[in-house]
């Protein structure tokens, strides 16, 4: 388990949140997922069991607790980014017929708080709330302040074999970057210059979002 925070506790406990998102766990499956000794995955999960962060369903399993669903839609009333950008990256996304994410920086990552898959069989999928480091990718790049004259940014293989992206900035009144615009999917169809085929309509879908926000 990577320290993030340098409060090894803290990180311990997301870590055990994380692996609870993707599907209900016992203790052995929470501690298989984690990688921590049982008893502190069994006693980080009760803590977060008094919390209401985790709950027991009816098979004595945990899973998400319903203060995270409290929180979240408090989350979401202070930051509309995610709501107000659905109706403008469903378009894209039905425009092109490629998966399109929006991702925001988090310290040294940048993590997709929206992600709309391609109609395509052959397709890349990005799971929200996934985190990619800053220092690979197109919307890395955009996020550390980063684009070219036309306003996107391209990259071709250099985060994973075989997947091609396009991405450009999301500003705030204040013009400082919030998010980033993402196409992504298979080199064969977004080609090693995804930034021509694309890159405008990730440009004024961005634009639009920024708009939105201000």
């Amino acid at each position: 388990m990577d320290i993030v925070t340098g409060v090894g506790v803290l990180d311990k406990a997301v870590h055990v949140l994380r692996a609870v998102a993707d599907t209900p766990l016992t203790l052995n499956g929470l501690q298989a997922a984690t990688g921590l000794p049982r008893a502190t995955a069994h006693r980080l999960a009760v803590a977060l069991e008094e919390h209401g962060l985790l709950r027991r369903d009816d098979d004595g399993r945990f899973d998400l607790g319903p203060e995270l669903a409290a929180l979240g839609r408090v989350a979401s009333e202070r930051f509309p980014l995610a709501a107000l950008s659905l109706p403008v990256l469903e378009r894209l996304r039905d425009d092109t017929g490629e998966s399109v994410q929006l991702f925001v920086r988090e310290g040294a990552q940048r993590r997709c708080v929206v992600s709309l898959q391609s109609p395509h069989a052959l397709r890349w999928i990005v799971p929200e709330g996934v985190l990619f480091p800053l220092d690979a990718g197109s919307a890395g790049t955009v996020l550390r302040g980063e684009t070219t004259r036309a306003g996107w940014v391209q990259s071709v293989e250099e985060r994973e074999a075989g997947v091609a992206s396009v991405s450009a900035p999301v500003h705030d009144a204040d013009g400082r970057v919030v998010a980033a615009v993402s196409i992504s999917g298979p080199v064969e169809r977004l080609t090693r210059e995804p930034g021509r085929r694309f890159g405008p309509q990730v440009v004024a879908t961005a634009a639009a979002i920024s708009t939105a926000l201000q």
